[in-house]
């Protein structure tokens, strides 16, 4: 998160959504994961872009480029302000192993992508 980030929360239940980044005489919405999501809007256009984002995305099966440049299957289990955490799929048997991945914030699409379906 860079320091000129505002902080946007959904009005109805005060969630965090992303950031609002000030550029000249705009703005860019840029959500959880560090990404932009708008070009450079008026104010209200990069609220109303993060309000209709929502957190949904961070549900979605995504795909994390490992080290050998494979890719696994992933679920986001962690976003915090600069951390960002997957935890390797696992379709929800309680007895596999949880194996953690720590990404580097801002996430690139290069590390960590939505799974094509």
């Amino acid at each position: 998160m860079e320091p000129d980030w505002i902080e946007h929360r959904r009005p109805d239940d005060r969630e965090r959504v992303g950031w609002i980044k000030p550029v000249g005489d705009g703005f860019v919405a840029i959500d959880l994961l560090g990404r932009r999501q708008s070009d450079v809007v008026d104010w209200m256009s990069a609220e109303e872009t993060l309000d209709d984002l929502g957190l949904r995305y961070l549900a979605e099966p995504h795909e994390l480029r490992l080290a050998d440049g494979g890719w696994l299957r992933v679920r986001i289990a962690e976003v915090t302000p600069g951390t960002v955490r997957v935890k390797k799929d696992d379709w929800g048997d309680m007895t596999a192993p949880q194996v953690y991945y720590t990404v580097e914030f801002p996430v690139s699409e290069t590390q960590l992508r939505p799974l094509k379906r």
